[in-house]
């Protein structure tokens, strides 16, 4: 994952003024592990920033993940940012729906697609959504917690 360094460096890299604000962000997602919606940066800048408008937000964060530091996934609940894996090789991921926990990929299916002749790539994404062991262990036991609470009835 890029730090809060490695964040700041590419957008001043690419020309974006840092500013204070453009500097919290950075910081949010370089020690942020996890997956955040534009409504969580939004709260969370807000403290700091009061009448910043979520407009602002949401194009750094359209910005942050044109210029390659954010990486963006679409759950079921919507669009979700992180900062961009340090790795500096393409791959993919596994993303557990519970905790969030990102495993990469290190196989890309792309060149797998029947790719037609008259259509050129340009960017794909790849993520596989599921449950790590941990949390399938946890919801396990809570099936079998709620299916006994069943039974006593």
């Amino acid at each position: 994952m890029l730090s809060t360094e490695q964040i700041l460096e590419a957008m001043s890299g690419q020309g974006l003024r840092i500013t204070d604000q453009r500097k919290t962000l950075a910081k949010l997602f370089g020690e942020n592990t996890g997956y955040l919606s534009a409504k969580d940066v939004y709260d969370h800048m807000g403290r700091k920033y009061s009448g910043l408008s979520f407009d602002t937000v949401y194009r750094n964060l359209r910005v942050m993940e044109e210029l390659g530091v954010l990486e963006q996934v679409v759950f079921e609940e919507g669009v979700k940012f992180k900062a961009s894996c340090s790795q500096d090789h393409h791959h993919h991921h596994m993303i557990c729906l519970q905790c969030m926990k990102t495993y990469p990929i290190h196989f890309c299916p792309m060149n797998l697609t029947d790719t037609p002749d008259q259509f050129r790539v340009v960017k794909h994404k790849f993520e596989v959504f599921g449950y790590c062991k941990e949390c399938e262990s946890s919801r396990e036991e809570d099936s079998a917690v709620a299916a006994h609470g069943k039974e006593g009835r």
